[in-house]
């Protein structure tokens, strides 16, 4: 990773760190839901998805700044699927990020409502956004919508419960991956262009690149459930195989699926510069996602 990377990165964590908890923190809700909010929000993350949304603007040239509270809006959504992913009617992890998960700490009840807060909220936010024209923030709530409803990450997480104990595909599988974790990752690059003012071709060819890249998110994910480091991940490898869930290794082999990385990268990239953008940014974070170890 390179130096400018990372500081970019760090940067952005900083700003959305930041930015999330007061946005919460000035509700007039009561302390247990904001409490149980805030502990799932500072839990720790990549948040690659803000860092994509802005990386993307970037390289456009445009400024950031009026990207940050759709960036904080679309975190706010990973984290409720991730509460809500960990209860015990679904995946029942009892550690996320190295920490003991939502339901653990504040009981199922304020677990689930603690996540349909956050989903609910942050649509607010996105309609209070300013400086956005109101046109463009009724197209971003309706793509974000659809990336995060039944059409996209919903029916993705239902179509990975109904393949548990299943042998599938691989299309079957990349089904699932396009929709429980591509399509939100998706809209954060799409979003960031359509704040940038970016051409409709532009938007249609970043928009390929990242399903591409939302394809290799998951991948990778399904490689370091093989072989990750536990300390590294946050928590324990192998917990699909456990849940008899189908992989990219468990369909392909191990060797398959990093065989499958490369060329989905390669198409990846292939996409991105065909961008009227500046690709450095947007290349590096792709190499990120590629070459993590978490």
């Amino acid at each position: 990773m390179s130096v400018q990377l990372l500081q970019f990165l760090d940067e952005i964590k900083d700003i959305i760190e930041e930015r999330m908890p007061a946005h919460i923190e000035r509700l007039n809700s009561p302390d247990m839901l904001k409490n149980s909010m805030l502990y799932s929000l500072k839990a720790g993350g990549k948040r690659i998805r803000p860092a994509l949304l802005l990386a993307t603007m970037k390289s456009f040239q445009k400024d950031i700044s009026q990207g940050i509270d759709l960036a904080c809006a679309i975190e706010m959504i990973h984290t409720y699927s991730l509460i809500h992913d960990d209860l015990p009617s679904m995946d029942d992890d009892d550690i996320r990020r190295g920490k003991p998960t939502n339901h653990k700490v504040f009981g199922e009840a304020h677990a689930i409502l603690a996540g349909d807060a956050l989903l609910t909220y942050s649509f607010e936010i996105v309609a209070k956004m300013k400086g956005v024209d109101p046109a463009k923030t009724l197209c971003l709530i309706e793509e974000l919508a659809r990336a995060a409803g039944p059409e996209g990450m919903v029916g993705g997480q239902v179509a990975d419960i109904e393949g548990e104990n299943q042998k599938l595909t691989v299309e079957g599988l990349e089904y699932i991956h396009h929709h429980k974790t591509g399509a939100l990752l998706s809209f954060a690059i799409v979003a960031g262009a359509r704040l940038a003012d970016a051409s409709e071709q532009d938007i249609e060819n970043i928009r390929r690149f990242s399903r591409e890249l939302g394809l290799l998110f998951q991948i990778k994910d399904d490689i370091l459930d093989v072989e990750g480091d536990q300390a590294a991940i946050g928590k324990p490898v192998g917990s699909d195989d456990g849940n008899q869930k189908s992989t990219y290794p468990s369909l392909l082999t191990l060797e398959g699926a990093k065989e499958k990385l490369h060329l989905h990268t390669l198409l990846a990239k292939e996409y991105l510069y065909s961008v009227q953008m500046n690709h450095r940014l947007l290349e590096e974070l792709t190499d990120y996602v590629v070459n993590r170890n978490h």
